[in-house]
């Protein structure tokens, strides 16, 4: 006998749906204070696993206050919004996120590539066989070459992440090019279309969701990459601060800077599937 919320057709109510989706959350946020209160308990002096109010007070000084190594100066007066603008947090986030930006936008000629690659024979032929094994590369072994040739400057760390994901990117975007069915390609050409309007027109439109979905999907490679990048050669940025704390063994921020990433990172997820939902509300996700 199965019990209703086993069964293959169960569907839970909205609010059950709700309740379930915490569930994970409440237990691990309830293990890590009983863990953390276990060992304070034991040595007072524990900075493995910070307590709340250790943490809430070590992101009050990385919202309010500039970083150690920073020249800029606060004056005593100055307002909310000042500090904040000023401070270690608002200056790493704003690092790290140009650099993100930056890379996500330039995997726009990516996608083409892709496009042309699977639609244009010829484009194929010619790019096909080095993608593929241009993808077999690790990207982080190509750090050092990077730093020599571009240096420790933003440009060598936008173009690790480049490398790291185009690839597959690239690949992602043929495959989906080479999936869409011939006749209606041949059906387009009967009605008067272009090589260019068959590509732009027809078969874009179509792979557009997915390929939203397939950068969305590589959101988490390409921080990582832009972290390995930061954190080898960077005075600036989330990942560099999270390593510079660790030589401190500082917890306390370590702790929310990881959950700041991550939480940004989640909005950049809802919102690229809002938009994914606006530009083509035909499409019905996996």
């Amino acid at each position: 006998m199965s019990f209703g919320f086993q069964l293959v057709h169960a569907r839970p109510s909205r609010t059950s749906s709700l309740v379930l989706s915490w569930i994970v959350f409440s237990v691990g946020i309830g293990l890590y204070f009983y863990v953390s209160q276990k060992r304070h308990h034991d040595n007072p002096e524990d900075r493995v696993m910070p307590t709340v109010t250790q943490m809430l007070h070590g992101m009050k000084d990385a919202v309010s206050n500039p970083a150690e190594d920073d020249d800029s100066t606060l004056p005593d007066n100055a307002s909310i919004g000042q500090r904040f603008f000023a401070s270690m947090l608002w200056k790493d986030t704003v690092s790290t996120s140009r650099r993100f930006i930056y890379s996500i936008l330039l995997l726009i000629p990516a996608v083409l590539l892709g496009l042309h690659m699977g639609l244009f024979p010829y484009v194929g032929a010619f790019f096909l066989r080095f993608i593929l094994f241009f993808d077999k590369i690790v990207a982080l072994s190509l750090l050092p070459i990077l730093f020599i040739v571009f240096g420790i400057d933003e440009l060598s760390k936008i173009m690790l992440i480049v490398i790291g994901v185009t690839p597959t990117i690239i690949l992602d975007t043929f495959n989906l090019t080479k999936g869409v069915p011939d006749e209606q390609i041949v059906k387009a050409f009967t009605l008067g279309a272009s090589d260019f309007d068959v590509a732009y027109r027809v078969v874009m439109r179509q792979i557009a969701p997915r390929v939203l979905n397939s950068i969305r999907l590589n959101l988490k490679a390409v921080m990582l990459f832009l972290f390995a990048g930061e954190m080898i050669a960077s005075t600036d940025g989330l990942a560099y601060r999270i390593a510079l704390l660790r030589r401190h063994m500082g917890m306390d921020v370590i702790i929310p800077y990881v959950l700041w990433v991550a939480l940004l990172l989640f909005v950049v997820d809802l919102a690229m599937r809002f938009v994914n939902r606006k530009l083509h509300p035909w499409f019905q996700e996996a």
